[in-house]
């Protein structure tokens, strides 16, 4: 399932993204979970948040928790990423990923599908 994120950028601190994953396949996320995951240069690809569309359960990393809001359209089809309060350390390349079962998963090799992924860079 082909999957194509859009929304990153140059920001500020303080301020807020919003990114968006389309699936290529109608409303994958009725029947697949749907995550976020982000990698920095020199860094290893690190959980972002993740969501089980149908039930409303959702999971975040501990330095986004609060910050970041997953969610899904009503078709199931779109997946977001509302970012607030930005901070420098989110500077990242950000990828979309479908996992292909609801149940929610933190760590990469848990995902079936990746997007090509979308640069956000913060400044300070």
């Amino acid at each position: 399932v082909p999957v194509f994120e859009s929304g990153g950028g140059l920001a500020q601190a303080g301020d807020s993204l919003l990114l968006s994953c389309l699936a290529s396949r109608p409303s994958p996320f009725r029947t697949d979970s749907g995550g976020w995951f982000r990698q920095a240069p020199g860094k290893e690809r690190e959980f972002v948040a993740a969501i089980n569309a149908i039930t409303g359960d959702t999971v975040y990393a501990k330095s986004t928790q609060g910050r970041f809001t997953i969610s899904t359209d009503s078709d199931k089809r779109t997946l977001y990423l509302r970012m607030n309060t930005l901070k420098p350390e989110d500077t990242a390349v950000y990828y979309c990923a479908i996992r292909n079962e609801l149940s929610l998963a933190t760590t990469a090799p848990e995902y079936d599908y990746w997007g090509q992924g979308t640069q956000v860079t913060v400044s300070s």
